[in-house]
């Protein structure tokens, strides 16, 4: 019983805890709290497009997804999607990290920004700490990423990140061919 309570009160704290900080930003585990934030995020139109439609519709989905998604996984694996905030004003702008999907073999980089944090070198930023991250500390030699065919922005991101195109993969039987990126150590 105690132990229990031990690891509920430590796995509190260490969602407080940022995962990483670079000049402008923190990224930290996204937690129930961030619920509105997600519901605005993956009701955007470019989400939609690109990522697609993740049949959030309200505060408690929301929360549902982060729980099921990102938490889980922080449990399941230790790292995951992080939200990203901005340093100055402690705004979410975007989430950014490392997920491991069950259609892929290697562990893949995502992001998502709100479109009016676009353009002002967030993504690349986080991406970039992201990427020193799963290889420093996770030891990670190869990451993969994935794009919709047409997202052209997001694939620029990633030939700057060093990242080149190898194949189209499908992540489920039923889903529309994708774009895989990689990148070694």
């Amino acid at each position: 019983m105690v132990s229990h309570i031990y690891n509920k009160a430590a796995e509190k704290m260490a969602s407080y805890v940022n995962v990483l900080e670079t000049e402008r930003l923190l990224l930290r585990w996204l937690r129930t709290d961030d619920a509105a934030f997600i519901l605005e995020l993956v009701n955007e139109p470019s989400w939609l497009r690109h990522i697609g439609d993740k049949g959030v519709r309200t505060l408690e989905d929301a929360r549902s997804y982060i729980e099921k998604g990102p938490v889980a996984m922080y449990r399941r694996l230790g790292f995951g999607l992080y939200l990203v905030k901005l340093k100055a004003s402690g705004q979410p702008a975007g989430i950014c990290g490392l997920i491991q999907r069950n259609s892929l073999e290697d562990v893949d980089i995502g992001f998502a920004f709100l479109p009016r944090f676009w353009g002002q070198g967030y993504a690349i930023e986080s991406a970039s700490a992201v990427l020193s991250y799963g290889r420093r500390s996770l030891g990670l030699t190869r990451i993969v990423a994935i794009t919709s065919q047409d997202n052209h922005v997001s694939a620029k991101l990633l030939a700057k990140l060093g990242f080149h195109f190898e194949r189209l993969a499908r992540l489920s039987a039923d889903s529309e061919e994708v774009k895989v990126y990689a990148a070694g150590a």
